[in-house]
């Protein structure tokens, strides 16, 4: 019976700076993507799917120009975090792990900001908030929408 010789992995690092490459200009990896790289790099498509779901830094759905991240931890939770991503979620009309219809936000959960002084906490982007109350939410998210103009930004709250 003959031996099924696996396929050799490509030179050093060339399959995640391909997964990386293709996530930035796509900001997601599309699955014609991923095929075109298998081909290119000579290696199981399930390869390049393998490495791409073990990392949470890439995702094969298209995310939003901005990632929210609404802590859940005990101390977030218990000062209304779950308010706060119930609100976040009728804003968005998005469920954790899901992107707005407009591409402007992705909402995900986390369970540790490393701020448990300031609960509850979100963080868009780099920057993070302390203390926010769910009526407060509208007015965080305002300020990292795109105007009509192509203008954005995000100045202090």
């Amino acid at each position: 019976m003959p031996l099924i010789t696996p396929a050799p992995p490509p030179p050093g690092g060339a399959l995640l700076a391909r997964l990386h490459a293709i996530n930035a200009t796509h900001g997601y990896l599309p699955a014609e993507e991923l095929h075109r790289a298998a081909a290119e790099l000579e290696v199981p498509l399930s390869q390049l799917y393998s490495a791409a779901s073990f990392y949470s830094a890439f995702s094969f759905a298209p995310r939003g120009r901005h990632t929210l991240h609404l802590c859940q931890g005990t101390a977030c939770y218990i000062r209304g975090g779950d308010k706060l991503l119930e609100k976040a979620e009728t804003i968005l009309g998005v469920r954790p792990g899901e992107t707005s219809a407009d591409r402007a936000f992705t909402l995900e959960t986390v369970y540790c900001l490393g701020s448990c002084s300031l609960a509850p906490v979100l963080r868009v982007d780099g920057d993070t908030y302390g203390r926010v109350k769910a009526d407060r939410l509208p007015r965080i998210l305002k300020r990292y929408r795109v105007d009509d103009t192509g203008n954005g930004g995000h100045e202090n709250p």
